[in-house]
């Protein structure tokens, strides 16, 4: 699931309409690739190639890329999610891989609707949001996995009656309105031998304050933000995590980018990803420098809070979130992605971009959905 975004299943089919009417003004959909694209943030023709015969004994110089500007749009203000951009920018590897980083800033327009818009070449997603905008027909892809596994999980106050998931039948949870979330929650409960039937009150962000004040019984936090921010005031929460009641595992953020963009401009996204690769790779490995250059990036951002940031990525370095098992950043399997987005169409939760929305009636190719080829 996504980060607690409160995208309720309204602004999901405004998010569908949105893509769906964009998609067939800029041209065909994900499910026929073109290497035709409306307007690019591309600084002009990326070229490493020699210009020309040379009638020296040497062969001619490479010139150098000519830098390519990346607008990346944020999925929330700046956190942990988004570490590495800001540690390669500030140690200059984007600058030496020839890549003007514009980081857009958190808006109402989805990261998803701003890439099929072309007013984003890249943005931070989520393998469920991605599914949905692809379904809907938005011509984007994944290329590489920010976190590795879910950071979400069913949360409850520690102190309290509830020690497995099946106790959750009958009780009341604080949710943000997406439409996975019921689904999820039932396939967690049944499989510890539950029911699957709760009460669902719809809060968005203020479903954290609920469960902290027995206004409800259970809500799903992100552990490295709202858990570790729980945690710093002094509240204990008991987790059951997805993956240990047989639901499928998943990347939870990802970097997507807009597939017309990539076919234009692929040398330049190559050196984007290999830089973003490198911050990412360094934050796994300097969690506290890390995220000190994470807060000097933003100033005003940690203010409420500035140790927040440390502990958050104390909390996916030490959890192995950023890396796989070989201790990389980025990979992404079919395996993982078909998992959970099966999941999504055998739910019925993924829709078309027709109006009204309808679902799908066959699945998706979910190897479209990500690749690793941009990866250094």
């Amino acid at each position: 699931m996504n980060r607690a975004r409160g995208r309720s299943s309204v602004k999901l089919l405004h998010l569908i309409a949105v893509i769906a009417l964009v998609a067939c003004a800029c041209g065909p959909t994900a499910h026929t690739p073109t290497g035709s694209a409306g307007p690019t943030a591309s600084a002009g023709p990326i070229s490493s190639a020699a210009t020309g015969p040379s009638t020296s004994a040497s062969p001619p110089a490479t010139p150098p890329p000519a830098t390519a500007t990346v607008r990346l749009a944020l999925d929330w203000t700046p956190n942990t999610d988004h570490t590495g951009f800001y540690v390669a920018r500030q140690k200059g590897w984007f600058r030496d891989a020839a890549v003007d980083l514009q980081i857009l800033p958190f808006a109402t327009a989805s990261p998803e609707t701003l890439m099929v818009a072309h007013q984003a070449d890249c943005g931070i997603s989520f393998q469920d949001s991605m599914t949905f905008a692809v379904a809907a027909g938005a011509d984007i892809v994944s290329l590489a996995a920010i976190l590795q596994k879910t950071a979400s999980a069913i949360g409850v106050l520690a102190d309290g009656p509830i020690q497995r998931p099946r106790d959750l039948d009958g009780k009341t949870y604080a949710g943000f309105g997406y439409p996975n979330e019921d689904p999820t929650l039932k396939s967690v409960i049944k499989a510890d031998g539950g029911s699957g039937t709760f009460k669902t009150a719809t809060l968005d962000a203020a479903a954290y304050e609920a469960l902290y004040n027995h206004r409800a019984d259970f809500t799903i936090p992100f552990m490295a933000w709202e858990g570790v921010e729980a945690e710093q005031r002094g509240i204990k929460l008991r987790y059951f995590r997805f993956a240990d009641y047989g639901f499928p595992e998943f990347y939870q953020v990802i970097l997507a980018c807009d597939r017309q963009w990539l076919e234009k401009n692929r040398d330049a996204a190559k050196r984007f990803v290999g830089a973003t690769v490198k911050g990412f790779q360094f934050a796994a490995e300097h969690a506290d420098e890390a995220a000190a250059i994470l807060v000097s990036e933003n100033p005003g951002v940690f203010d409420a809070n500035k140790d927040l940031p440390k502990a958050s990525q104390e909390f996916l370095d030490g959890g192995g979130y950023l890396l796989d098992a070989t201790g990389t950043f980025g990979t992404q399997t079919l395996e993982r992605w078909t998992g959970y987005s099966k999941f999504l169409y055998d739910q019925g939760l993924l829709l078309d971009g027709g109006t009204p929305p309808k679902p799908l009636t066959a699945p998706l190719d979910w190897a479209r959905l990500f690749t690793n080829d941009f990866l250094p």
